[in-house]
């Protein structure tokens, strides 16, 4: 595990991301409010990606940040000893964002922009699938903007210490 840049209030972890704008911006946002982002391979770009440093602007040295190879290694060193079960979000979840209390680390899973998460991911946590809601005429929201408003919905919560 590297060496935290501080005490992260949320983990966010994006699985298989595929955008290097989206990880830049969420990123930035993890710095803004002292989140730890957590990247699970395989990424559809390199981390030195000038996108994904574009988007992070001078942040991307502030973040806490930490890849692993596969779900399993990431289960190893985050969920198994945090002892919580992550957050999933999903368009096709039935529960929503806004009906959970968010606690201060909470891990907050985001799948990737293509195809979301994989099923044995929401049979495994069917309890813990959350969705933003959206008329039907719209797809899914942004990755990087569904992951802001969750973040800030957990700050109005208070699950994140106000900065």
């Amino acid at each position: 595990m590297t060496e935290p840049k501080y005490n992260p209030c949320l983990h966010i972890v994006l699985f298989e991301p595929e955008i290097p704008h989206n990880t830049g911006n969420i990123g930035r946002t993890c710095v803004a409010l002292a989140a730890k982002l957590w990247l699970v391979r395989p990424l559809g770009f390199q981390l030195d990606d000038y996108y994904v440093r574009r988007a992070g602007l001078d942040y991307w040295e502030l973040l806490d940040l930490e890849v692993v190879d596969h779900w399993d290694e990431l289960d190893a060193k985050l969920i198994a000893p945090s002892k919580r079960e992550p957050w999933l979000f999903s368009k096709g979840a039935k529960q929503s964002f806004l009906n959970v209390q968010y606690q201060q680390g909470d891990i907050l899973v985001f799948g990737k922009e293509s195809a979301g998460l994989p099923e044995w991911m929401h049979e495994r946590y069917a309890s813990r699938r959350l969705r933003l809601p959206t008329r039907p005429e719209v797809r899914s929201l942004n990755l990087s903007n569904t992951a802001a408003i969750v973040m800030y919905e957990a700050l109005r919560q208070g699950a994140v210490p106000m900065p």
